[in-house]
């Protein structure tokens, strides 16, 4: 995770706002913990705050009609959840919860509203952004499609290991399950052949990743193209390594 800047943000979006901007924004800011589970998006309801995370982990999920679920997308201290709101959309039909516990900030999504459409420098950051979102949510699609298993978990493990500070992913078997769209016994199928690769080990709700350029190997192609766009989009590399 980078230093804070100067007003004490680890958030990189808010990093790179306009002081003036930012400071805007300040007296309707409420810092906030973030357990894991908490829903930071709630499908088909009016999204009432977004959040700036400054740690932890939150996954924005698509979920069917028969309510069957896949992750999509990740956010941590690169972004913000509710990116619909950019577009000026007050809804969606994907959930975002907490993956991994941390904090943040929060923001009434209309005032955000109001104080972007009056900053250009900052409604341009915030294009940027939603843009890396979408490509984030393109090679999730690409990488459902055309990678095996364990390639994917290797890219899902990178992924939050970028924005996790430390190596040790508090991660469960039935989550990892979850957010990959396959059985519990499969993903512990995979994380053995990660483990017998000697990328990462396991324990009990634990991942720790051990071999990060090795992890990137496995991955191929299904890993970093939307991490290069938001660093070339925005002029930050949040990855690690």
């Amino acid at each position: 995770m980078q230093a804070p800047d100067q007003l004490g943000y680890y958030n990189i979006l808010m990093q790179l706002f306009p002081r003036a901007f930012t400071e805007s924004l300040a007296s309707q800011m409420r810092r906030v913990d973030l357990p894991v589970k908490r829903n930071l998006v709630v499908p088909d309801e009016a999204t009432e705050e977004v959040f700036f995370l400054e740690a932890g982990l939150a996954s924005v999920v698509a979920q069917s009609a028969d309510d069957q679920v896949v992750e999509i997308a990740h956010v941590g201290y690169e972004g913000m959840t509710g990116a619909h709101i950019v577009l000026m959309n007050d809804r969606t039909p994907n959930k975002t919860f907490m993956q991994i516990e941390g904090h943040g900030y929060a923001i009434a999504s209309r005032f955000f509203v109001n104080a972007l459409v009056n900053s250009d420098a900052a409604y341009d950051i915030m294009r940027r952004y939603v843009y890396s979102c979408e490509l984030q949510v393109a090679q999730s699609a690409l990488a459902n499609a055309r990678y095996r298993m364990h390639e994917r978990l290797a890219r899902w493990l990178l992924m939050c290991h970028d924005r996790v500070e430390g190596d040790e992913l508090p991660l469960t078997h039935e989550l990892l399950a979850t957010m990959l769209g396959v059985r519990r016994s499969g993903v512990t199928d995979e994380l053995h052949i990660l483990e017998d690769k000697q990328t990462i080990t396991t324990t009990r709700g634990k991942v720790v990743v051990v071999d990060r350029a090795g992890l990137e190997a496995i991955a191929r192609g299904c890993y970093g193209l939307p991490e290069r766009e938001y660093a070339r989009l925005l002029g930050r590399d949040f990855r690690r390594g």
